[in-house]
C-alpha cells in the first residue's frame, strides 16, 4: 500500500470514530438498542429553544428548532412574550414543578433511564418525577387525561424507538425563556444512537392552540461516564427557609 493510500485509510477511520458505529450499541436480551444509564445534553436548550445570546440568566445557544424559529400563533406568540417577561417567576421550574416532556431531557441535569422489554422507566435528577414509555403494544388510554409528562406509548422502527405522547396538560413551558405548548400537544419523539454513549433525539410538536403547523428538535443525549456518576436527590428548594426551618432561639 503506497502512502496516500495509507492516509487515505486512516482519513476513513478518523471518519468513521465520529460518525455513526452502530456496532458499538449496547442491546438488551430482546435484540433492540438499550438506552439504559445515566444521560444529559449539553444543548443549552433550556436556556431557549431557538438560537440565542449569554444573557445574565444563562449562557449562549446556536439553537435546536429545525428552522430556527417556532411557529407560533399570533395570540401565542403574545403569551410567550408575556412568559418572558415573567420568567423569574413564571417559569413552573421555579415553582418546583416537573420540567415534563420533553424539557427534561435537555434541561441542565442528567437523568437515568432503566430499560425493560415492556418499558422504559426515566427517572430525572429535577424533583425525581419519573416517566414511564410503554412498548408493551398498549394503547393510550380513552379519552383526554391531564397528566404532568404525557401518557407515553412506544414501539421500534428498526433501531429506532418512536414514542407517540399525548394527554398533557399545558401546565409546563419548554424553556426558560417562555416557549410552551397546551393541553392539546401532540409529540412524536425518535431515539436512535449515534454510537454507544450517544443518543440521537429528536421530537415534533404539533399544536393546533399554539403553533400555525408541526415543527421540530433535534438534541444530542451524552452518557455519563464517570465512576460514581449517579442521580442525586434534587427537590427544588424554593421554600422560604426561615418560615419552615426557624432558627432555634437560645435559651
Amino acid at each position: 500500500m503506497n502512502k496516500r493510500a495509507v492516509l487515505w485509510a486512516l482519513a476513513l477511520a478518523g471518519m468513521s470514530a465520529f460518525g455513526q458505529d452502530l456496532g458499538t450499541v449496547p442491546r438488551g436480551l430482546d435484540g433492540k438498542p438499550d438506552f439504559s444509564g445515566i444521560w444529559q445534553s449539553l444543548a443549552a436548550a433550556d436556556y431557549g429553544l431557538e438560537p440565542h445570546l449569554a444573557t445574565k440568566d444563562g449562557p449562549p445557544g446556536a439553537g435546536v428548532v429545525a428552522g430556527d424559529a417556532i411557529p407560533y400563533t399570533k395570540a401565542a406568540l403574545e403569551q410567550r412574550a408575556k412568559n418572558f417577561a415573567a420568567r423569574a417567576t413564571a417559569d413552573p421550574r421555579t415553582k418546583c414543578f416537573t420540567l415534563g416532556t420533553p424539557r427534561g431531557l435537555y434541561g441542565a441535569e442528567p437523568f437515568q433511564i432503566f430499560q425493560r422489554s415492556r418499558d422504559l422507566t426515566v427517572m430525572f435528577e429535577f424533583g425525581h418525577p419519573v416517566r414511564t414509555i410503554n412498548t408493551n403494544g398498549t394503547e393510550h388510554p380513552d379519552g383526554h387525561l391531564d397528566f404532568w409528562l404525557g401518557d407515553s406509548r412506544g414501539h421500534w422502527e428498526g433501531d429506532t424507538l418512536v414514542v407517540d405522547v399525548t394527554d398533557f396538560n399545558g401546565e409546563t413551558w419548554l424553556d426558560r425563556v417562555g416557549d410552551f405548548n397546551s393541553d392539546e400537544l401532540h409529540l412524536v419523539e425518535r431515539w436512535s444512537f449515534v454510537d454507544g454513549n450517544t443518543i440521537r433525539y429528536r421530537a415534533t410538536f404539533e399544536d393546533p392552540k399554539v403553533y400555525t403547523r408541526p415543527w421540530s428538535i433535534e438534541v444530542l443525549l451524552y452518557r455519563r461516564l464517570e465512576p460514581n456518576v449517579q442521580i442525586i436527590e434534587n427537590y427544588c428548594a424554593t421554600l422560604d427557609y426561615d418560615k419552615y426551618y426557624p432558627v432555634p432561639s437560645s435559651q
